[in-house]
């Protein structure tokens, strides 16, 4: 049912590609992004469920 009305709409085969041109660029920049990441930051953000201390951003920012 769905496939009639796409069938029917004019250029519906360009939303695919536009769609995959937009994912392709963000999945790069977010995947060097999580690389470029400071990794004592990562085991800070990681171990922050696992304590009980308040600390504030001021603190962190000292730790770090």
């Amino acid at each position: 049912m769905l496939s009639n009305y796409l069938s029917s709409i004019d250029g519906v085969s360009v939303y695919p590609l536009f769609s995959l041109f937009i994912f392709i660029p963000f999945f790069i920049v977010v995947t060097v992004w999580v690389f470029k990441l400071d990794k004592k930051f990562l085991n800070y953000m990681g171990e922050m469920p696992l304590n009980d201390s308040t600390e504030s951003v001021e603190d962190r920012k000292t730790t770090l």
